[in-house]
């Protein structure tokens, strides 16, 4: 009978001590936020994405168009794309939010900041260390493959998906789908 109740605690103990184990929780916790992003804009201000099937949600955007920028500061055509960008910006202020994310590990927010004085990006430019996963992973849902070509401009609205594009592109095409998914 003695037998019995020791390995039955043992038994027990060692499936509560597997149970609890930390690595377990480093899982869950990944599951748990895989696919949620917290970006940090230069001013400081958190954005939060989240992936919702094939698109992205911004908390409390409902409603607007979501332009996610990936570029670079060394890149020609994001250095123009920046202009572009900041005029939209401000034409569709009140239907749209366009965030600029660098792919660019461990940049200086002072990088950043001179490349928005140099550049005119007077949308938000966040530096995060989700940065490159949240950029991967839009990417890798455009089907661009690992190695993908920037600027990227990725349009969402209300978490769907409406239209992309790569490289350099003229302002004119990236309004005609603001417009059309604002419906205006």
């Amino acid at each position: 009978m003695f037998k019995k109740i020791t390995l039955t605690l043992i038994l027990t103990s060692t499936l509560l001590f597997l149970g609890c184990s930390s690595d377990d929780n480093k899982n869950a916790n990944n599951m748990v936020s895989a696919n949620e992003y917290v970006l940090t804009a230069l001013d400081k201000k958190q954005y939060i994405v989240k992936k919702e099937g094939s698109g992205f949600l911004l908390k409390g955007a409902e409603g607007k168009v979501i332009i996610f920028d990936i570029f670079a500061t060394w890149c020609p055509p994001c250095r123009g794309a920046a202009t572009h960008l900041s005029s939209l910006q401000e034409k569709y202020k009140d239907d749209l939010i366009i965030i600029g994310i660098s792919i660019e590990d461990k940049i200086l927010d002072s990088k950043l900041q001179d490349f928005r004085e140099k550049y005119n990006a007077t949308y938000t430019l966040v530096n995060s260390e989700t940065n490159r996963r949240l950029a991967d992973t839009i990417v890798n849902e455009l089907k661009l493959g690992e190695r993908y070509p920037i600027p990227i401009m990725a349009l969402y609205k209300d978490g769907k998906y409406i239209n992309h594009f790569i490289g350099a592109i003229e302002e004119e095409l990236i309004e005609n789908d603001i417009k059309l998914a604002l419906e205006k």
